[in-house]
């Protein structure tokens, strides 16, 4: 098992390109930083089409870090290169919509 800790963004808007490319571009840069993060991924919203009625998530931009235990990731929390990214947070292009943070154990089953 690992944790994963979740970034959500919503309502970006025509903001999405260009905040996609600041955050792999720049703000990735900092992320890697984070005392033991082994892995960020982003996502992005797809066309699916589903047989079955779904209710759409209204995320923009998922950023997932993975850290090997909730010691890893309670460390790279309170470093500074977490500082760092929360100053730089001002610099993503945003509309201002919602932004969530939520950690997670992570079991992969295949």
């Amino acid at each position: 098992m690992t944790i994963s800790y979740f970034v959500r963004y919503q309502k970006l808007g025509a903001a999405l390109d260009s905040f996609d490319e600041y955050y792999c571009r720049q703000h990735a840069d900092i992320l890697a930083q984070f005392p033991g993060v082994r892995s960020l991924a982003v996502h992005r919203p797809a066309t699916a089409r589903d047989p079955f009625a779904t209710t759409p998530d209204p995320t923009d931009f998922l950023a997932q870090m993975t850290f090997d235990s909730t010691d890893a990731l309670a460390a790279a929390l309170q470093s500074e290169a977490r500082a760092r990214a929360r100053e730089d947070f001002v610099n993503l292009p945003t509309s201002g919509g919602p932004v969530t943070h939520q950690a997670m154990i992570t079991r992969r089953l295949f």
